[in-house]
């Protein structure tokens, strides 16, 4: 292994095209309500039913889908995003209205994706990894604080390009899950993808197991190890040569060698995400928080692949 690292091409970017830039910011608010969903309407029904029991779907998949977006977008309960629609329809012949039950029922079966087709490659990736908490609920801010009620949070994990800045896997769970524990699930669904040849870490994912996972599957570690570690192996030697490196170097030097501050990649993602959509789930019960997080996500990498 070398103590020196290595150069790392993906992570060099050339200047941006500014007026380029600002034209996929412009197109970010677009509704892609396209003559498709209406034309293609009675295809897609036909062959979500075939062989479906019980009521048939009124309402293709594709346009359900779009009704999420707008719905996260705006920031509509699920009522006003039926009124909503209801005043589209009115523009747009052929559109039909679901009630918000049904828009609730549907979006919350949807299947979810990070990719669709954006972000797969077979080139060697470095990817980000970190976690940031989520509020479960977006009101009672002062009651909280004078009666010092703790409501929780959810606490998500992701997986970011450090070149194309995508979330290429993501995880959710209570914030009782220390980041570290998750590492490898993260690793795991985002080689479904992509192929990971670095993973930049913080402190929070320092640990014998991740190192030796991640060497087991030749990908380089470029995790901050603790300032009280001792330079032994203890069963990790990926570890101890970590450690070495990063008692050798001064830790600017360290991450300059490494390019460690391209870490703040997943910490920008997490700001877009709450800055477009808030720092708050919706949904209640705790398998649609994941899911409505997914979405946020998968909206997100839609808009980065704009630029």
């Amino acid at each position: 292994m070398c103590l020196y690292g290595w150069y790392d091409p993906l992570c060099m970017s050339d200047r941006r095209d500014w007026s380029r830039y600002n034209d996929a910011l412009v197109r970010r608010g677009e509704i892609n309500l396209s003559p498709s969903v209406v034309d293609e309407w009675e295809r897609e029904l036909r062959k979500a039913n075939d062989g479906k029991v019980g009521e048939p779907y009124h309402y293709p998949e594709s346009y359900i889908r779009l009704l999420a977006c707008i719905r996260l977008l705006f920031h509509l309960p699920y009522r006003q995003t039926e009124g909503f629609i209801t005043f589209l329809s009115k523009h747009v012949e052929g559109l039909k209205v679901p009630d918000y039950s049904t828009m609730d029922r549907r979006v919350n079966k949807l299947e979810v994706s990070l990719d669709d087709g954006l972000i797969k490659s077979n080139a060697p990736v470095s990817i980000a990894v970190d976690a940031s908490g989520i509020k479960v609920h977006n009101g009672g801010d002062w009651i909280r604080k004078v009666w010092k009620v703790k409501r929780g949070y959810l606490k998500i994990h992701f997986a970011v390009d450090i070149k194309t800045k995508h979330v290429v896997s993501m995880d959710v769970s209570s914030e009782k899950v220390h980041d570290g524990k998750r590492l490898k699930r993260l690793v795991n669904r985002a080689e479904k993808i992509v192929r990971v040849k670095r993973v930049l870490g913080d402190g929070a994912y320092d640990s014998r197991t991740n190192f030796n996972f991640l060497n087991a599957n030749h990908i380089k570690p470029v995790i901050r190890v603790r300032s009280n570690s001792v330079q032994k192996s203890k069963g990790c030697q990926a570890r101890k040569v970590a450690v070495i490196e990063q008692k050798m170097f001064k830790p600017r030097a360290w991450s300059r060698i490494h390019r460690f501050g391209f870490r703040w990649r997943v910490e920008g993602a997490f700001s877009c995400i709450k800055r477009i959509f808030g720092e708050y789930v919706s949904a209640r019960k705790f398998v649609n928080m994941a899911r409505e997080m997914a979405m946020k996500a998968s909206i997100y990498n839609a808009f980065i692949a704009m630029a």
